[in-house]
């Protein structure tokens, strides 16, 4: 039996990625019982996303002591979230930029330096005053995860924990990327759905051009636009592939432990991609996505003038005409 694959079933993950966070964690000093079976055992928790008395059963352990290896280990991987998830050196956006290019299948887009987008995870209905806040547009409750990535599905930056019912808009406004202004670097920019408003400052967000379309420019960058976005999309499907059992059903922790699984995933995500390890989403995988909210502020001026000289590169042919190669050209 090839062991890879057995411990793919049933944990979701490569021989190699199991080491890579082994060693990973064996740097944070974590203690306990044997950190093999601990790693081994919120692993397998994620990927089934089975009650703590069933992993008791499996594993020959008490509820109580999974519960407390849950949260242990969930707390020590989220130590990991600066050193796995983190933006580009000013070097490596280069590479990334490169990445967008041939994704998007136009050199306009090689300053591209990420895609973001945001999706809901279930959650059970909390007790809480304002569990409603928590009733996303789709009438389940959720919490919000927005993921910036690079031109690879790797996560260069994740925000998570806003009630369902807020606006995509509103959670990049309060996250950490968008506060601190801190990506991406000047003379690059971000894309996003429509979802979000165009944005020059304090980030460079460029989205899609909006319906109606004028003409066959703005068409034209929209399609390439699209090619280079899918990738975020890509990610939050690979990653929901991994963790079906933790995606595909109403997580079953308190709401407040619930952003600590999320991005304990983010990580693993990450960790699994450097490893080697991808598991691509299949055809029905996918939970129904909630439709693109529509914007609530309109896009600025300043991004639009940007956008505009994108479309025009797009559009722009990227040799000479064979025809004009006959005449002489003077620089005057």
């Amino acid at each position: 039996m090839d062991q890879s694959k057995d411990l793919r079933f049933d944990y979701r993950l490569s021989r190699e990625s199991i080491e890579a966070l082994m060693t990973l964690l064996r740097r944070e000093k974590t203690h306990g019982w044997v950190q093999h079976v601990e790693v081994l055992l919120v692993v397998y928790w994620l990927a089934h996303g089975l009650s703590y008395s069933v992993v008791s059963r499996v594993f020959d352990v008490p509820k109580t002591t999974v519960f407390n290896i849950v949260h242990r280990m969930c707390e020590a991987i989220l130590c990991l979230l600066e050193k796995v998830i983190h933006f580009p050196t000013q070097a490596h956006c280069a590479e990334v930029g490169n990445g967008f290019r041939h994704l998007a299948n136009s050199p306009a887009f090689r300053h591209c330096v990420g895609a973001i987008h945001g999706c809901h995870i279930r959650i059970k209905a909390s007790n809480s005053p304002h569990a409603q806040d928590y009733l996303n547009r789709k009438l389940f409750f959720s919490v919000q995860l927005q993921g910036i990535c690079d031109s690879f599905g790797k996560f260069l930056d994740i925000f998570v924990g806003f009630p369902g019912s807020v606006h995509d808009t509103r959670v990049l406004r309060n996250s950490p990327v968008f506060v601190r202004g801190c990506y991406p670097p000047a003379g690059h920019y971000i894309v996003g759905d429509g979802g979000y408003p165009c944005l020059r400052e304090p980030l460079n967000l460029i989205t899609p051009y909006r319906e109606p379309l004028r003409g066959r420019v703005e068409a034209r960058f929209n399609r390439h636009h699209a090619r280079a976005r899918s990738v975020i999309e890509r990610a939050f499907g690979m990653m929901k592939a991994r963790w079906r059992g933790i995606f595909f059903k109403a997580l079953e922790v308190d709401h407040s432990f619930s952003p600590t699984v999320i991005a304990v995933c983010a990580v693993l995500h990450n960790i699994c991609l450097t490893a080697g390890d991808i598991l691509e989403p299949t055809e029905g995988e996918d939970p129904v996505p909630l439709p693109p909210q529509g914007p609530v502020q309109r896009d600025e001026h300043a991004s639009q003038h940007y956008r505009d000289g994108l479309a025009a590169h797009v559009s722009a042919p990227h040799q000479c005409p064979p025809h004009l190669n006959d005449h002489d050209y003077f620089l005057i």
